[in-house]
């Protein structure tokens, strides 16, 4: 009978013959960004308002060959990263991309997510992307890193769902069956695979899936062996992805696609239906929306967090006006009215809003401070573009601006 220890080996030794993700090493910091990988981002995100402090200590559990670790350096410039993985393959990787990279605040630990308890001291953002699905005891995993986490932080997590990856989980066991005692050789678990698609006929519901949603990155080898041939893979529903927050003991903050999860995208032309769903619980409406779209929900990415964590309250229009604003870090194209905003969704600004935004910019440089190096209120700003109360609330709810409560 496998143990754990022989699963573990065994996405170990994948690793290290296909060193994922699989991404080119570049010399140059990582172009774009992802917003929850910022600091300052993710922390406006899930509280409504600014960090009180920048100089946090990070991890990246489960950081394969660095790509995720490279961001969290250079996209959080007074942290401190740490990057822990099973395979010493993808490690080496991982050196080697921050070194060429210049991703200098970075230290990388041969470890698994089990002995998180060896790493020093605690983090205030731990980082966990496609990892805990592919652990024998996920449970155990998410538990380790919990106890790793400081009061008032925040944890990322990100793992597969069963509904969206149905056609997956066929192939993989299609394959299996083809490869029969050469399971565990995974060049030839890809070979396999790739000959199997190519003999599908083109409406082949397997065939179709794979070209609608995956070919792109699945033209790597690496990206089609983590897919198709891993040897440890469990997906999650609603209910079971829960069942894995709650034995975290950390509070869940939201899902950190939180379009996906409006129902009124789906029932909102019926007001009769939506009625009926308001007497639904939260995880109810989830799981509601996830049987009506099944194909679309491939994954689940959300944000965990240690009390204390405090929200800001805006609605007082009062505290509102007395915040001081600064423009959020993730944002492409500015200055300009038209850009891609922390979704790399884009927003066309008016003439009001950018100068709001430029002012904002000021805030967040000290030295660039025209009135006697005093950062300006949210009123002070608003009475001098001439931008309305709402307009303003409109910026933040896009995630535009963040907030730092006034004295």
């Amino acid at each position: 009978m496998e143990t754990s220890q022989d699963t573990s080996a065994a996405v170990e030794r994948l690793y290290d013959v296909y060193p994922f993700p699989p991404e080119p090493l570049l010399d140059e910091p990582p172009p774009g960004y992802n917003w929850r990988w910022n600091w300052l981002a993710a922390y406006n995100f899930c509280t409504g308002q600014k960090p009180p402090r920048q100089d946090i200590r990070i991890l990246d559990a489960g950081c394969g060959t660095g790509v995720g670790t490279e961001y969290l350096v250079h996209l959080n410039p007074q942290a401190s990263v740490v990057g822990i993985d099973l395979s010493s393959g993808a490690l080496s990787v991982a050196t080697e991309r921050c070194r060429r990279s210049g991703a200098a605040r970075v230290e990388f630990h041969h470890l698994s997510l089990y002995d998180a308890a060896q790493l020093e001291g605690e983090f205030e953002l731990i980082n966990c992307v496609g990892v805990l699905h592919h652990l024998p005891d996920p449970i155990r995993g998410i538990q380790s890193l919990a106890a790793k986490l400081a009061p008032g932080g925040l944890m990322h997590i990100f793992v597969y769902a069963e509904l969206g990856r149905w056609e997956i989980q066929l192939m993989q066991k299609a394959i299996a069956l083809l490869q029969g005692n050469q399971r565990g050789d995974y060049t030839d678990g890809v070979q396999v695979g790739r000959q199997i698609f190519a003999c599908l006929p083109e409406n082949n519901r397997l065939v179709k899936r794979e070209k609608e949603r995956w070919s792109m990155e699945n033209h790597r080898d690496a990206n089609f062996a983590d897919m198709y041939v891993h040897p440890q893979e469990i997906d999650y529903n609603i209910d079971t992805v829960f069942e894995l927050i709650e034995a975290s003991g950390l509070e869940f903050i939201g899902f950190s696609n939180p379009r996906s999860w409006q129902l009124e995208r789906l029932l909102g032309k019926n007001s009769e239906l939506m009625e009926r769903a308001e007497k639904l619980s939260d995880r109810e409406r989830y799981r509601l929306i996830e049987l009506l779209e099944p194909e679309a929900v491939t994954h689940y990415e959300f944000f965990l967090g240690r009390p204390p964590l405090t929200k800001a309250d805006w609605s007082s229009d009062e505290a509102l006006l007395a915040a001081i604003p600064e423009r959020s870090p993730c944002m492409d194209g500015w200055p300009s009215k038209s850009l891609f905003n922390f979704d790399y969704q884009i927003i066309k600004l008016s003439e009001k809003e950018f100068e709001f935004l430029q002012a904002c910019d000021e805030n967040s440089t000290p030295s660039n401070l025209p009135h006697k190096g005093k950062a300006r209120t949210v009123g002070e700003i608003l009475a001098g573009v001439g931008l309305g109360l709402e307009e303003m609330r409109s910026l933040l709810h896009q995630q535009l601006i963040m907030l730092t409560p006034g004295n």
